[in-house]
């Protein structure tokens, strides 16, 4: 796995949001889809790469 990006306070709370989300989903059942939520985390963590690698050059 690659190493976290570095995040704004933005995206730590809304990631923070997401991941409260997917808890309170998963609370219940197993059979709760979370793809919707994890697509949204995953997505924020590409735009902070793509920033990262961005400001790099």
């Amino acid at each position: 796995m690659a190493p976290q990006p570095p995040l704004t306070a933005a995206e730590k709370a809304r990631i923070g949001l997401l991941t409260a989300r997917m808890c309170k989903r998963s609370l219940a059942g197993e059979s709760v889809h979370l793809g919707d939520l994890q697509r949204k985390v995953d997505r924020i963590l590409d735009g902070a790469r793509k920033r990262a690698e961005k400001n790099a050059r």
